[in-house]
């Protein structure tokens, strides 16, 4: 069996064979019938772990004491619990084993038996004194691992015999919100209906109905939370089911709860908003970064604003690149020329989203977009401040309160961007009138000779009400020079 034995009686133990051996033993080895193993278990342990009831019964009748506990501090009637032993319960209670010992992690006898959903042992555990309200190493009670685990019969018993409904757990959640956590309908019908609290946070603030919002399928226990649960506790807890239904994709419990009249534009609490690293407060916003289109949709009809957030939602959907969403967005009022607070522009920043993808590009310019700010340079046609990189810029101290403003002629002299300036800026100059490009800009189109043709554009651009200007007209690459009188 695995076991290291090194006391006589644990061979006859493990065959279950009571016979003359056994008084032989008894008379040979009076004092041995309490000792242990090397993994610390009696006799007794060995025959209860293994159902042997003739040999529990006669070493409880010899004497061995019922409460010797093994390495991890369980006792015989832990074990026989565990086993679901009914007869081995009684048997071990009527030797007076104490029913509220712990174990190392301080469950109890009625800890195991309520997990497995034991009737009979848990009643023959009450009936023998063990305390309904014991908590384990973690703060919870019988009562409220009946719910963890969905074990109703065992819950109804335990409620009857007076166990506290609103019981709570170390970390404050109580039974009702983990049988939320834990799917389990039957039980949050159950304890509802014994008036069990559903506005009692756990210590990171949530309600049951946040933590019923997490499961998808969760829908039956969404609505009996939702009568239930009070909009002020939901507010001060600084996040609404909705974002937390939106960013699982719980798109069913996302339109019952806008049903019931959840706030579309409930927007997250600073302290919740700061442990994502975009900021980011909205509902609408978690359904455009999932991609989720029928979220966004069901949001957007429902009045959700989608101009609230820091980074706009339209930014992100450029992105994806997902021209649905960017056109349901824009359909319902998205800011085209929405820029970033926190990393200032001196152009919109849908325009710096979209810049690798000339196609987008001229998708949000048809749509309206400000071309005209990228060709406002502060610094002309003077010099420009060197490039940095990366790393040198976040070796240089910045101002919190004024954050440098970043030019478009910076923007497309990045490494990444570098090699896209010329056609970019081929694509903005159609959307522009008169402009005169900075000395940064010219330089770039200056790099690369394939770039002329953009270059002429730009100076054609400059002035076309001259009548003596140049103007520049390209077939085939070829310019022809043509006079207006």
């Amino acid at each position: 069996m695995g076991y290291r034995c090194r006391i006589p009686q644990h061979p006859v133990i493990y065959r279950n064979h009571v016979s003359s051996e056994w008084f032989v033993l008894r008379a040979a080895y009076p004092t041995t019938i309490d000792q242990r193993t090397l993994q610390e278990e009696t006799a007794l342990y060995i025959a209860a772990v293994h159902g042997h009831l003739d040999c529990v019964q006669f070493l409880l009748q010899s004497g061995a004491e019922p409460d010797i506990v093994n390495k991890t501090r369980e006792t015989p009637l832990y074990k026989v619990c565990e086993r679901k032993n009914s007869a081995a319960v009684q048997l071990l209670v009527d030797y007076r084993a104490d029913v509220n010992h712990r174990c190392n992690q301080g469950w109890t006898a009625l800890h195991e038996a309520v997990a497995r959903n034991a009737l009979d042992i848990i009643d023959i555990l009450v009936k023998g004194g063990a305390k309904i309200e014991a908590k384990n190493c973690y703060g919870t009670t019988p009562l409220f691992v009946a719910a963890q685990s969905g074990q109703l019969e065992a819950l109804r018993y335990i409620v009857k015999c007076g166990a506290d409904i609103n019981t709570q757990a170390n970390d404050l959640a109580t039974a009702l919100f983990e049988a939320s956590k834990n799917g389990h309908d039957d039980i949050v019908e159950f304890l509802l209906s014994q008036g069990a609290d559903a506005n009692r946070q756990n210590k990171d603030g949530f309600l049951p109905i946040h933590i019923a919002a997490k499961k998808r399928d969760n829908d039956d226990i969404v609505s009996m939370l939702i009568p239930v649960t009070s909009r002020v506790r939901v507010k001060r807890s600084g996040i609404s089911p909705l974002h937390i239904a939106a960013e699982r994709n719980n798109d069913d419990i996302l339109e019952e709860l806008i049903n019931a009249g959840y706030d579309v534009n409930f927007t997250l609490s600073f302290d919740r908003a700061r442990l994502y690293e975009d900021r980011r407060s909205t509902v609408i916003y978690f359904s455009v970064m999932n991609n989720n289109i029928p979220a966004t949709k069901l949001l957007l009809e429902a009045g959700a604003n989608p101009n609230i957030d820091i980074i706009n939602p339209l930014l992100i959907s450029i992105r994806h690149g997902c021209l649905t969403t960017m056109k349901m967005l824009l359909d319902h009022g998205a800011n085209i020329n929405a820029y970033i607070s926190t990393h200032p522009t001196s152009f919109p920043a849908t325009i710096m989203f979209s810049m690798k993808y000339l196609s987008l590009l001229k998708y949000i310019m048809d749509l309206g977009c400000d071309a005209e700010s990228c060709f406002t340079c502060e610094y002309g046609n003077g010099p420009h401040p060197p490039i940095q990189d990366q790393r040198q810029q976040e070796d240089i101290p910045q101002n919190p309160k004024q954050p440098k403003i970043i030019q478009f002629c910076e923007m497309v002299s990045t490494p990444e961007l570098s090699r896209w300036a010329g056609p970019i800026i081929d694509v903005l100059l159609d959307y522009v009138g008169n402009v005169r490009l900075c000395s940064r800009l010219q330089e770039h189109l200056d790099s690369y000779s394939g770039w002329d043709c953009i270059k002429r554009k730009a100076d054609w651009s400059r002035d076309p009400g001259d009548p003596w200007e140049t103007i520049g007209k390209y077939v085939k690459g070829k310019r022809q020079r043509i006079k207006v009188r």
